[in-house]
């Protein structure tokens, strides 16, 4: 890229990865000394998301990638949401910190993630991940200024299910939401765990008897982690030497 190109201009073009949403609800526009992320809303209007929840929280989700490719380039990103109430469409300004950004072993890593697609539907069945992972990924949650609480697992079919809230139910708490979100999802990643959600988390059962109060259930999610593939146990005895002297045949030097 031309040394001449801006730095905003650099940071979009190296945003990338996945989405939350098949089609792109979201524009990035380059203005002098900032990077406006603008709602498409022609782009994505379902009947059933009237308010734009679903439009928020899916742009959430592209800025959290925005930030991410910011600091691979050593920039620190200062983020306002919401900045103009005269444009609805504006939903977030993103200023570049003059500061040399020292980018950190957990942003490269949650960059990577944003290379590898997410999965369309339900991912396989593997386990439901373990307390210090499910730990991180609450963790990762709370950074976005959101909560993710673990449902009680009810059934053997090797999901966990989840719910993301927010203190309030305002547009500002969508893009947390969404923020939030891509944040858990990308920290999965790098964990081996896989994720479908949904927003309609009125009549989950469970869900109102963790929130506190103030809280807003936002997204519920099934989480499943990768099961390694079982090791094969070998009887003692004749067999169990037969391929103990294949398996040494096999050997160089």
């Amino acid at each position: 890229m031309p040394l001449n190109v801006s730095a905003e201009r650099r940071v979009v073009a190296a945003t990338m990865g996945p989405t939350i949403h098949d089609v792109h609800a979201w524009r990035f526009t380059v203005v002098p000394g900032l990077i406006e992320v603008r709602a498409d809303q022609a782009r994505f209007r379902p009947a059933h998301d009237p308010a734009g929840r679903g439009l928020h929280i899916s742009c959430g989700a592209a800025l959290v990638n925005l930030r991410l490719a910011a600091a691979q380039l050593g920039h620190d990103a200062v983020v306002r949401l919401l900045p103009d109430s005269e444009r609805p469409t504006l939903l977030a300004a993103v200023r570049l910190a003059g500061r040399r950004h020292r980018v950190t072993r957990s942003e490269r890593l949650l960059f990577a993630a944003t290379l590898r697609p997410f999965a369309a539907g339900r991912p396989a069945a593997g386990s439901p991940p373990t307390l210090p992972v499910l730990n991180e990924l609450a963790e990762a949650a709370r950074l976005e200024g959101a909560a993710l609480h673990t449902l009680p697992v009810t059934s053997g079919d090797g999901f966990q299910k989840a719910v993301l809230t927010t203190q309030g139910d305002s547009p500002a708490e969508w893009l947390r939401a969404g923020q939030a979100l891509q944040r858990v999802l990308l920290s999965g990643v790098g964990r081996s765990v896989s994720a479908s959600f949904v927003y309609d988390v009125i009549d989950v059962p469970g869900v109102r008897d963790l929130v506190q109060h103030g809280d807003v259930p936002q997204v519920v999610l099934e989480l499943t982690a990768s099961t390694p593939p079982a090791s094969t146990v070998l009887p003692e005895g004749p067999e169990r030497r037969q391929h103990e002297r294949q398996g040494d045949s096999g050997r160089v030097g």
